[in-house]
């Protein structure tokens, strides 16, 4: 017969493999929930990384005096843009110019009103819109890809509806925006010069330095870096490129190919501001007239 403590020791064996089984199934799901739960993470972080670059203000902060006008883009036939066209002027210098007015990621259109209206005093045309999802434009998500195609919807606007010649506008990019004219110029060689005012510093450098985002993949998910740096060296047309002092945009302006000036200013409106504008006009763009260009009116 077999002896009675055999079957204890058994029964104490198949208690310890099945608590062993336990806590690896336990570790197990733990796992699996870590993993869902990173995963999870990254992907928040990528359908929600526009917050952390873009700061877009619906309502506009300021009254304006002249016509609204709205536009495209898309094949809707339904206007999705809101923009403003300040005429030249009467008599001002450069009156066949158009400033393609690119806002940075921050605010709407009306935040930049003082620059708006001191680029009109200097003579030139303006035109300033929002992009989708800022101001009085269409409400959605802004991203890097639908500032790109605002931006495009508001040349065509100005060649195709305006009739404004390519060779006649002048982009001028704050922060964010200053990619997008960058982008303009790389797309449209007949652009004279542009106007670079505080771009953003190496986002993906600034997002690599956030410590809540230091376990995250963010060199592999982060897609709103707004590139200037690279674009910058090979573009061989003028550049007025104008720094606001904090250093963010040396190392590009540093590495843009010629021809440039480059500059410092505390605002955006002011003499100095219009003698340094208008100098890189006279320099580079000898194109001034005394009669405004003949648009359309819409």
């Amino acid at each position: 017969m077999p002896r009675p403590t055999s079957k204890l020791n058994q029964q104490q064996r198949a208690e310890t493999v099945e608590g062993a089984w336990l806590l690896r199934a336990v570790a197990f799901v733990i796992a699996i929930a870590l993993v869902c739960t990173y995963l999870t993470l990254c992907f928040l972080f990528y359908r929600g990384q526009w917050q952390m670059v873009l700061h877009p203000i619906r309502t506009p902060t300021a009254d304006f005096s002249q016509v609204v006008l709205r536009f495209g883009p898309g094949d809707t036939g339904q206007p999705q843009l809101v923009g403003d066209w300040l005429p030249a002027l009467p008599g001002g210098p450069y009156g066949n110019l158009t400033v393609l007015f690119l806002s940075s990621g921050d605010g709407n259109r009306s935040s930049f009103a003082a620059t708006h209206a001191a680029l009109q005093q200097l003579g030139l045309n303006v035109f300033a819109f929002d992009y989708r999802g800022y101001g009085q434009s269409a409400n959605l998500h802004p991203s890097q890809q639908s500032m790109i195609e605002d931006s495009n919807a508001a040349w065509s606007y100005l060649t195709e509806t305006r009739g404004v010649p390519g060779a006649a506008i002048l982009p001028y990019g704050v922060g964010a925006g200053a990619s997008l004219a960058a982008h303009l110029l790389i797309s449209h060689p007949e652009i004279p010069g542009v106007i670079l005012d505080s771009p953003h510093t190496d986002l993906h450098e600034l997002i690599g330095r956030d410590p809540r985002l230091r376990l995250l993949p963010t060199g592999l998910l982060f897609k709103e870096d707004f590139p200037l740096a690279a674009p910058l060296s090979s573009l061989q047309r003028p550049k007025l490129l104008i720094s606001t002092g904090r250093g963010a945009e040396a190392a590009s302006f540093l590495s843009a190919a010629a021809p440039k000036i480059m500059i410092s200013l505390d605002t955006r409106s002011g003499p100095v501001f219009d003698q340094s504008v208008s100098r890189f006009l006279d320099q580079y763009l000898a194109v001034s007239s005394k009669t405004p260009l003949d648009t359309k009116s819409h």
